[in-house]
């Protein structure tokens, strides 16, 4: 038994129509026959900021939105990808920023953490340790123009 509940997703409707349209847009440059998509670009885009905003696991999109999760993991790649070829290239930002006189640029985002993973190893008393990645949605990068 499951139970339904309504949820609000904390974004400007602005942005999110945005996305929809960046994805219509993708949908027709790709000659994308009508009524063949499980989603709406309106419902692909929530899908997409809800990964962005909560990390919210693919197998949670599949059952939210009845669709297959090869189907929600298509859906946010081809999400992603839209917004990567809208981005400006990271040499362009940092012209711009020379070129506006700033000294220095900080790039900030989610860090991917680093945890001891415990296996059995060739240490009869504490194993081995690795380390082990939790992924994060960016870096942080550091720049002084020269």
């Amino acid at each position: 038994m499951s139970v339904t509940y309504t949820a609000i997703l904390a974004m400007r409707e602005e942005t999110v129509s945005f996305l929809a349209g960046l994805l219509g847009d993708e949908r027709r440059r790709r000659a994308t026959r009508a009524e063949t998509r499980a989603l709406t670009c309106l419902q692909q885009a929530v899908l997409v900021i809800r990964w962005f905003l909560d990390g919210t696991r693919l197998r949670q999109f599949a059952i939210d939105n009845a669709i297959g999760k090869s189907t929600a993991y298509d859906y946010l790649h081809e999400g992603i990808d839209v917004l990567v070829a809208r981005a400006p290239k990271l040499e362009s930002v940092l012209l711009a920023a020379k070129m506006a006189g700033y000294a220095h640029v900080s790039i900030d985002g989610t860090v991917d953490r680093n945890r001891p993973v415990r296996h059995a190893g060739t240490c009869p008393r504490r194993g081995s340790v690795v380390a082990g990645k939790h992924a994060g949605h960016g870096g942080n990068i550091q720049w002084s123009p020269p």
